[in-house]
């Protein structure tokens, strides 16, 4: 059985992790078609959003502990395969829409940190259990919980690895909607679909600019903002757009 399911839709690509025995815990073998899966999209024309979801009323229960740990230079070779996954996610010039439903922890919460934006269900839960764990952060969580939540919350949610349920979730910015956990799939994918109408060239700018805001200096994210104006302008999407209105 496929540990990641992928389906395709008028530019929109549904992928699920389909570990549901695990809670779709994240292994080897998904963490590795998850990496390729986001390079795929990235290169891919008719790839225009992903949505990235769990089966079995679960998005991801994190990193799957239940093999024997690796030590030395062979842990040190997991982890940054891990972390090229993480990497794919981030460098992705696509939109990327987390659809989470039930529990999202440890490794499974970096990785709807590393999407655009999250759409969780009435019942979906958030933690960052390393710490509970023995273990520090990874895939990424460091660097993005932060920025998606400010550094005195995300180290609340770090440093004690409490739950977070989904009204909280979206008070304090983790997730960016809740609906009913019937209408979650519907709710991702009319982003998704909206997402997908766009120009992918002003997507991957804005995508870029959002992130590279957060280091620059405002006279560097004008100069940054009007070489990605020009970008823009000179692509045939934009002057079709242009022309039928």
């Amino acid at each position: 059985m496929a540990v990641l399911l992928v389906e395709r839709s008028d530019g929109v690509v549904t992928a699920t992790m389909n570990r549901t025995e695990r809670r779709n815990a994240l292994d080897a073998d998904l963490f590795e078609a998850l990496r390729a899966l986001f390079v795929e999209v990235g290169e891919r024309a008719d790839d225009r959003a992903l949505v990235l979801t769990g089966a079995g009323g679960a998005f991801s229960s994190g990193g799957d502990l239940t093999p024997a740990a690796p030590s030395g230079d062979d842990a040190r070779t997991v982890l940054r395969r891990f972390g090229r996954t993480a990497q794919a996610l981030f460098d992705c010039p696509k939109p990327v829409i987390a659809a989470v439903d039930g529990v999202a922890a440890g490794a499974g919460m970096s990785l709807a940190l590393g999407c655009d934006l999250i759409v969780a269900s009435d019942r979906a839960r958030f933690a960052l259990l390393f710490v509970r764990r023995g273990l520090a952060l990874d895939c990424g969580a460091s660097w993005l919980a932060p920025r998606r939540v400010g550094p005195g919350r995300a180290a609340e949610l770090a440093l004690l690895g409490d739950w977070v349920d989904a009204v909280e979730a979206e008070r304090i910015g983790l997730v960016n909607r809740v609906v009913p956990a019937d209408d979650l799939a519907a709710a991702a994918h009319e982003w998704a679909a909206r997402l997908a109408e766009h120009a992918p060239i002003a997507i991957g700018l804005i995508k870029r600019s959002m992130r590279a805001s957060l280091t620059e200096t405002f006279d560097e994210a004008l100069e940054r903002e009007a070489d990605d104006q020009m970008s823009c302008t000179s692509d045939p999407d934009f002057r079709s757009r242009i022309s039928a209105r």
